[in-house]
């Protein structure tokens, strides 16, 4: 069933479907009537010369400049052109689905002013999968994503260029194959498409997805580190938890425990020290800081996809014209910032949990390095320094961008939220979190063919998945198909699916 767009319940999960996935939308017949209403009261506006802020005045700095009637027709076609202006390799093709769904309901609302064709080609767009080529960088995320928004406003004069059937094709020549008419731009039409966040709250949106499945991933990690290193397993009692009272320290205690059922470490057969390291004892309370931070940020997400992100806003039902700076990209920067940190933050502990399995003086037992062979053979020596490579790299990333604002046109915008490099970064952040998490399941797995003792159900599962694509390490060899093997493996999710079929969702 298409996925019906009508200002509001768009959720994280609905982005991910249609951005990545593929998944046809619909207008709804009510977002339909608003935007028609919306028009007829902006024409009547314009017929009656009333000024308004980007339909027949400049923007930015020249917004005080009044444009005549002419001027008015072709203002929206310039408009594009000169916002048209970022630089570097095309997004993804899944960022730009998700910011044309995302600008889609925010039309629905009918408070941007624009004509139904604008949103119905922007439907089209989507259904028949014809997405505009939009350069990576060069937005400021504070007038809305200007940039890369008027590269898929250039679709709407048949200009530009699409991805189509895996071809990259001038605009006019994709739109042509799919069948899609060209509405062309008229009064407000422009802005109405591109003023407004929807490439940061987009990306956004796929990220903490896909975070929500990293840190269970790293759930189960941290659950096979701790049954390797014979963890003291009473730290993740669940009373101890809900005494404090936050929520993502339960829901990661209980994840992590529930990985562990049936392992000798909850029986009492296996000698436990009283109390174990840091990185031991309160990943739970870690973790679930990180996840309580996505649980915050998916909230803004939200509350932003299914808001009004544009400027002006007309109201019909009071006839009224309202300029002000919903475009703002700082409620969803702001949070995607803390993101930064919690992954990265995460990332730290989970290469601490790998250190204690290759130091002979922490690992209780197991042999240097994880390795048989010690002296003649390094083992998984040289995977920690992969790892500690990509956490100083995370760490460099996580300096937030929200507060990094540079004063653009003439001092007009003397602030904005910079939130398309937190988005930027953030991507790269996820990317070195695949390895690092993949390093700690590699290392996790090799220590656990020392141990003898009978494991957790769902560490044997993680496991298994994991020797399908890694052998045990029995002498030394190139570890970079392993560590690029794994960082895949981390990022398919396999081990998370197939751990939930075993015990139950981490969730």
């Amino acid at each position: 069933m298409p996925i019906v767009l009508d200002g509001s319940g768009l959720t994280v999960e609905k982005i991910v479907q249609i951005a990545r996935f593929n998944e046809k939308v619909e207008l709804s017949g009510d977002a339909l009537k608003r935007i028609k209403v919306c028009r007829a009261m902006l024409e009547e506006k314009i017929e009656a010369k009333e000024i308004m802020y980007g339909v027949n005045t400049g923007i930015g700095e020249f917004s005080e400049i009044v444009l005549n009637d002419d001027q008015v027709k072709d203002f929206q076609k310039y408009l594009i052109y000169n916002h048209s202006a970022g630089i570097g390799d095309p997004m993804p093709v899944e960022y730009v689905r998700g910011a044309i769904a995302g600008r889609i309901n925010v039309q629905a609302h009918g408070n941007s002013g624009c004509r139904p064709e604008i949103t119905q080609t922007l439907v089209e767009m989507l259904n028949k999968n014809v997405t505009p080529v939009v350069c990576r960088k060069g937005s400021v995320g504070a007038c809305g994503d200007l940039a890369p928004m008027s590269q898929i406003a250039l679709l709407l004069m048949g200009e530009g260029e699409a991805f189509y059937k895996g071809e990259r094709l001038a605009g006019k020549d994709a739109l042509k194959k799919a069948g899609i008419d060209i509405p062309g731009l008229q009064a407000r039409d422009g802005l109405s498409t591109i003023n407004g966040s929807n490439f940061i709250t987009a990306i956004s949106a796929l990220h903490i997805y896909d975070i929500n499945r990293w840190l269970k991933q790293a759930e189960i990690a941290a659950s096979m580190s701790l049954e390797a290193l014979l963890a003291n397993m009473k730290p993740y009692d669940e009373r101890l938890h809900q005494l404090r009272g936050f929520p993502g320290a339960i829901r990661s205690a209980n994840a992590i425990k529930n990985c562990l059922a049936g392992s000798d470490l909850l029986t009492g057969k296996v000698k436990q020290k009283v109390q174990d390291a840091y990185s031991m004892r309160s990943t739970p309370q870690v973790i679930g800081a990180a996840h309580d931070a996505l649980l915050h940020a998916r909230k803004q997400v939200e509350i932003e996809l299914n808001g009004i992100g544009d400027n002006p806003i007309f109201i019909p039902e009071d006839n009224l014209t309202l300029t002000g700076a919903n475009f703002q990209g700082t409620p969803v920067s702001l949070p995607m910032d803390m993101i930064s940190a919690a992954v990265t933050m995460v990332s730290v502990m989970s290469e601490r949990r790998m250190n204690r399995l290759n130091n002979p003086a922490l690992s209780v037992g197991l042999p240097a390095f994880l390795t048989k062979g010690a002296g003649m053979f390094s083992g998984l020596m040289l995977s920690q320094y992969t790892a500690d490579s990509l956490i100083v790299e995370q760490r460099i990333l996580s300096a937030p961008a929200s507060i990094q604002s540079i004063p653009a046109a003439a001092d007009q915008e003397d602030f904005v939220s910079m939130g398309m490099n937190t988005v930027i970064k953030n991507e790269q952040i996820i990317d070195n979190a695949y390895g690092i998490l993949g390093i700690e399941f590699m290392a996790a797995a090799q220590a656990l063919d020392f141990r003898d003792h009978t494991p957790g159900k769902g560490v044997a599962k993680a496991k298994e998945v994991i020797r399908k694509y890694v052998e045990f390490l029995d002498i030394d060899r190139p570890l970079y198909n392993d560590h690029n093997a794994m960082k895949k493996l981390v990022q398919s999710c396999e081990i998370l699916e197939e751990v939930e079929k075993e015990i139950g969702s981490l969730e």
